[in-house]
């Protein structure tokens, strides 16, 4: 399916709710991500993600809706050579090789746009499909940490992949 990265913007917002508004991603995504997703929660989202100083969180877009969201979290301190990955996608698109495909073209964008030699995405121990998509692009598994994530009650294992620049 032919879909493209581009900026966040308050026409996205009722879209944005529509597929954000979804347990099985909440589920797998740190609290900043709630559920229930509300208008609310959007808003604030899309005020962050089109501000001035945040230039690497985009919208994927399929014809013409924003239905998921991909970006890259740049570190500071001692971790300032590194960015975090962070994605989710709309319940309708998944298995579709939409994600895996973003994935890649945000890679080579923060590789050729950001000071950074390392790409990093965290992953919940239950969740293979993120595993296998980190894996199919070309991530490594470089940590696995037991019962270190507590969500909705319950402790889950934390993996961290990672990409380094060639």
């Amino acid at each position: 399916m032919q879909f493209k990265l581009r900026a966040w913007n308050i026409e996205d917002l009722n879209n944005l709710v529509k597929y954000a508004n979804n347990y099985k991603i909440a589920r797998n995504l740190s609290d900043k991500f709630p559920y229930p997703y509300t208008e609310e929660d959007g808003r604030s989202f899309i005020n962050f993600a089109s501000g001035e100083s945040v230039n690497h969180i985009f919208a994927i877009e399929l014809e013409g809706k924003a239905c998921g969201g991909i970006g890259l979290h740049p570190q500071f301190d001692i971790q300032c050579k590194n960015a975090e990955l962070g994605y989710w996608l709309g319940e309708p698109f998944w298995g579709k090789g939409i994600m895996s495909e973003a994935i890649k073209q945000v890679v080579r964008y923060g590789f050729a746009n950001i000071e950074v030699d390392r790409i990093f995405a965290r992953s919940f121990g239950t969740n293979i499909a993120s595993q296998k998509l980190l894996e199919k692009t070309g991530f490594v598994l470089e940590a696995k940490f037991q019962k270190t994530l507590y969500k909705y009650g319950k402790y889950e294992d934390e993996l961290i992949y990672a990409v380094r620049r060639s």
